[in-house]
């Protein structure tokens, strides 16, 4: 498996092995919104978590975490906790999904992990390598392994392994009829985007993801647009369709869209957009070209409302 470089700051763990539950992330709001300005360690500490959510002390642990990882809450440098901006999107006044139950929400959690990947390094890499065939655990802990001592990163093999687990758990539900909360669906496995084979194998299910918004994949355009512009010094006004179903951190890469998927989301944008983003494909020209009016926070915050039907 080729190795690819590696996002600059890497963590690989913090969800003590536990998948990302449906409505953990509500949970996790609705503990920093009554604690917001506290101390971070005191909202979440084991004792008033474990009553707080009915869990065990490392699932608070791990709620916490996954809170961070998908943007829903923050913590200031003074270690106090607040509401961070997918929070307040989702679960604050008027929010667009309060139970987690729209599409559009599982989407955006797996760019925030995949393709922002503040917190979620396997997951970055997990799908944005260029694996097209069946994989398996010990194949992709190899693989990032390499990669992970490439970058001059030391980290044991036995973590990388583990947070690989939880990343393929996190999209496909392990069959073993446990109940209660480890047998509850991963928010993220109703995407359809990894399938588990036999054997212990895994494949990506690549395709038009019908049900990923618009909204949402026009936001990660922007956001891998902006972090591209950063990491090359660049500040271009247009983007080959190649760079976007084909680099890595892509929209095309991380939601495993097939071309015709990435073309009919592409045709939509300046409709989208009011004609701040435009595609051409003429004369052998593919290609986006942006002129953002205003800040571009004003754009996505219209593109977040758009791929909830407001």
């Amino acid at each position: 498996m080729t190795s690819i470089p590696l996002p600059t700051l890497v963590q690989f763990s913090g969800h003590e092995t536990f998948p990302l539950r449906q409505l953990w992330l509500r949970k996790a709001y609705d503990a920093a919104a009554e604690g917001e300005g506290r101390p971070a360690k005191e909202v979440f500490a084991a004792e008033v978590g474990i009553r707080r959510f009915g869990v065990g002390k490392n699932m608070v642990a791990a709620i916490r975490h996954w809170a961070m990882a998908c943007d829903v809450i923050a913590e200031t440098r003074d270690g106090r906790i607040s509401i961070a901006p997918t929070g307040h999107a989702l679960f604050g006044r008027d929010g667009l999904d309060p139970f987690l139950e729209r599409p559009a929400t599982a989407w955006w959690v797996h760019w925030l992990l995949a393709g922002r990947s503040q917190r979620s390094t396997t997951w970055w890499w997990v799908f944005n390598q260029g694996a097209q065939h069946a994989f398996d655990v010990e194949l992709l802990t190899d693989s990032l392994k390499a990669a992970v001592e490439q970058a001059g990163h030391k980290t044991s093999r036995v973590t990388l392994k583990r947070d690989v687990e939880v990343c393929l758990r996190c999209y496909a539900a392990k069959r073993d009829g446990r109940g209660g909360d480890e047998a509850a669906e991963p928010l993220l496995s109703e995407l359809g985007l990894i399938n588990e084979g036999g054997g212990g194998s895994f494949s990506f299910l690549r395709g038009s993801q019908r049900s990923l918004p618009e909204g949402i994949f026009a936001m990660a355009l922007l956001e891998f647009w902006a972090d591209r512009d950063l990491r090359l010094s660049t500040g271009q006004a247009t983007l080959s369709f190649e760079a976007i179903s084909h680099e890595y951190g892509s929209p095309g890469r991380v939601f495993k869209l097939d071309e015709r998927g990435i073309e009919d989301r592409l045709s939509g944008l300046e409709s989208l957009t009011d004609g701040q983003l435009r595609w051409t494909d003429t004369a052998g020209v593919r290609q986006v070209s942006r002129q953002i009016r205003g800040a571009q926070e004003e754009l996505t915050a219209d593109l977040f409302r758009k791929a909830y039907g407001k």
